[in-house]
């Protein structure tokens, strides 16, 4: 029933930044929990970031911890995730789902899975 769509992804340069966004086709957002996931060609997908509901709890992986933000404006059905200070291992295709919550292994169960948007760090 969710739909979401990512977008915001491009080449930039080591130390450069992205922000992705993650819209839903509805105005139902607030309804669900949301994770950032990438994959990497021949890579296991990997969980990035995720949000609660309202915002009130986050976690990270730890390769990103410090240098991504996750965010959400329920007002305008979006998750953000900003990605500053990034490297070449962050290249990967990022992908928006909903999970069940934002606690412990939030990152073993996702549906409604967007397209998503490539991401490349490169000189």
């Amino acid at each position: 029933q969710l739909q979401l769509v990512e977008s915001g992804g491009g080449l930039v340069q080591p130390g450069g930044s992205l922000r992705l966004s993650c819209v839903a086709s509805t105005s139902t957002l607030h309804y669900y929990t949301i994770g950032w996931f990438r994959q990497a060609p021949g890579m296991e997908r990997e969980g990035v970031s995720c949000i609660s509901r309202f915002g009130d709890s986050t976690n990270y992986a730890d390769s990103v911890k410090g240098r991504f933000t996750i965010s959400r404006d329920n007002a305008k059905n979006t998750v953000y995730l900003q990605m500053n200070n990034l490297i070449p291992e962050d290249t990967a295709v990022y992908y928006c789902a909903s999970i069940q919550s934002c606690g412990q292994r939030w990152f073993e169960l996702a549906e409604s899975w967007g397209q998503g948007t490539q991401v490349t760090v490169s000189s």
